[in-house]
């Protein structure tokens, strides 16, 4: 029996530059296929997350996202990838789609700003019991201001005093993987910034085979909602500050929705074998 071969490219978002912003594996299926195969591709890849588009009708796709070790509900800078490749690679005649995930249906246009993701937002919950001690020492963290985690992503965030605190940060990932957060999705830091940037963040997922992820979309759907009731703003520009780095641009529309606007390069393309 022949082997089949899948249509896959890499791409950069939430970056203009080549070899900048968090890299996505897109693949693009012709049929479906199982989700074990899907699993092996993205552990086969590497990244942070990988992605697999299936065409239902016109501008309408089906969209999963898997990381190294297990499929997530949301990802941000891998749907900004697959849809940087329907858009400039496939040449796609419209200029919005429609993705069917597991996050509901999620609506994506591009304009001269950029690639614009219209993503459900995330609200900050306070009284979430964690072992904070212990995530302390793991990450290495002397002080913080405020701790809370997301209603809906179910990410934990620590705030800092400092953007200078979150640049230094040097988290031991087997540490942290011996935790028990329940059901804690990675870990975030952020703080307010100083010049174009409104606030910075650095994201840490070691449970889900990401010790850091470059940058990361769906943190910022409850970072958004957190820094606009703080700075008293509802258009903000966030920073990532990972070796990589990135940025993303937020819009909060309401009817918990808002819009992540950002850029992404193709960095090359080909075909994987299953």
């Amino acid at each position: 029996m022949g082997k089949r071969s899948i249509k896959i490219y890499q791409v950069d978002g939430f970056t203009n530059r080549l070899f900048k912003g968090n890299p996505a594996a897109v693949c693009i299926l012709d049929e479906p296929i199982e989700d074990r195969i899907m699993q092996s591709i993205a552990l086969e890849m590497n990244l942070s997350e990988t992605a697999f588009i299936l065409h239902k009708e016109k501008n309408i796709f089906q969209l999963r996202w898997f990381t190294p070790k297990t499929e997530v509900d949301l990802c941000g800078h891998a749907t900004l990838g697959a849809s940087e490749v329907l858009f400039n690679g496939f040449n796609l005649e419209y200029n919005d789609i429609v993705y069917e995930t597991k996050s509901g249906r999620l609506k994506i246009r591009k304009d001269t700003t950029g690639i614009i993701l219209d993503f459900p937002s995330d609200e900050p919950v306070y009284n979430k019991s964690v072992d904070v001690e212990g995530l302390l020492k793991a990450m290495d963290i002397q002080n913080y201001k405020r701790i809370f985690y997301g209603k809906r992503t179910n990410k934990l965030v620590l705030h800092m005093d400092k953007e200078e605190d979150i640049v230094k940060i040097r988290p031991n990932f087997e540490d942290m993987k011996k935790l028990n957060l329940k059901d804690i999705k990675g870990v975030a830091v952020t703080a307010e910034s100083k010049g174009k940037y409104d606030f910075t963040s650095r994201y840490f997922n070691p449970w889900a085979g990401v010790n850091e992820d470059p940058v990361t979309g769906s943190v910022h759907t409850l970072l958004a909602t957190y820094w606009s009731d703080i700075l008293g703003k509802k258009i903000l520009n966030a920073y990532q500050a990972s070796d990589r780095s990135g940025e993303i641009g937020l819009r909060l529309k309401g009817n918990n929705r808002l819009e992540l606007i950002g850029e992404a390069v193709i960095v090359l393309k080909g075909e994987i074998y299953i």
